[in-house]
């Protein structure tokens, strides 16, 4: 099985370049399965159910999303009543919180697959326990369910480091997203399980982390409050390309792909 997943898509920047060059990406790696994190798709902070329909349309079959999805009001209700849950919050957010962390789906040609969002907690919000969140979601994933990928919403890399680690040979990608940056560390561990530390990000790079550079170094010098605003620059399409036993659901390689 081919899975392509895209890095966080930052404000229209992040959203006009997928647009412009997943029909190209299709054509080259044909995946069967498209995922991207869209938090920050809405000017750079949250999303809005207008543009989860927008890239839904695009083809994308599932979005994830992390500590921003909650930043437009209009998010919270959505993630309620939305019943096919093809946009997914952390998973593990306490129990109150609408909508969910796990979906399952069916790719082209039939194949099952799980996808899982997790947020971390060093230097984030102390949420629930993400390992123990994976341990419980993996049971409730039916058999059937081999291609199973994990959006690791997080700051710290050795969090996101121990998760490939803990759940090497149980799902088939542990990919982190948040950063923005995109790492140079992919892998298949050797369970199986295909990782990066940070996708990167969908969006201006000629930025801090997708906002305007001089508001934000502005605010590093005078710890004043800042309006932050989409940059425009080097707009760049960050992700990664993997191949995927579907018999095992154990990864065959990982690829990073970076387009401008």
């Amino acid at each position: 099985m081919k899975i392509l997943f895209i890095g966080d898509i930052f404000g229209q920047p992040g959203r006009r370049i997928v647009k412009e060059t997943l029909p190209a990406l299709r054509e080259e790696f044909q995946p069967d399965l498209i995922l991207a994190n869209g938090e920050n798709a809405a000017a750079g902070f949250g999303i809005t159910p207008a543009l989860v329909e927008e890239l839904l349309d695009l083809g994308i079959a599932v979005l994830t999303s992390g500590n921003h999805i909650w930043d437009r009001k209009e998010t919270a209700p959505y993630l309620a009543d939305h019943s096919d849950g093809r946009l997914l919050r952390p998973a593990n957010y306490p129990a109150p919180a609408p909508g969910r962390g796990l979906y399952l789906g069916k790719a082209q040609g039939g194949v099952e697959y799980a996808v899982m969002n997790l947020q971390g907690r060093v230097f984030m919000a102390p949420l629930d326990c993400p390992f123990r969140t994976a341990d419980r979601l993996l049971e409730s994933i039916p058999p059937s369910a081999k291609i199973r990928i994990v959006d690791m919403h997080a700051e710290a890399t050795s969090e996101k480091q121990a998760m490939g680690w803990y759940l090497d040979g149980r799902v088939t990608a542990v990919l982190g997203t948040h950063t923005h940056i995109p790492t140079a560390d992919e892998a298949v561990l050797p369970g199986g399980t295909a990782y990066i530390t940070d996708l990167g990000m969908t969006g201006p790079h000629d930025s801090v982390i997708g906002i305007e550079k001089q508001a934000v170094i502005k605010k590093f010098l005078d710890q004043m409050p800042a309006r932050f605003e989409v940059a425009t620059g080097d707009v760049r399409l960050c992700a990664v390309f993997i191949e995927a036993d579907e018999a095992t659901g154990r990864a065959v390689s990982i690829q990073r792909i970076v387009r401008k």
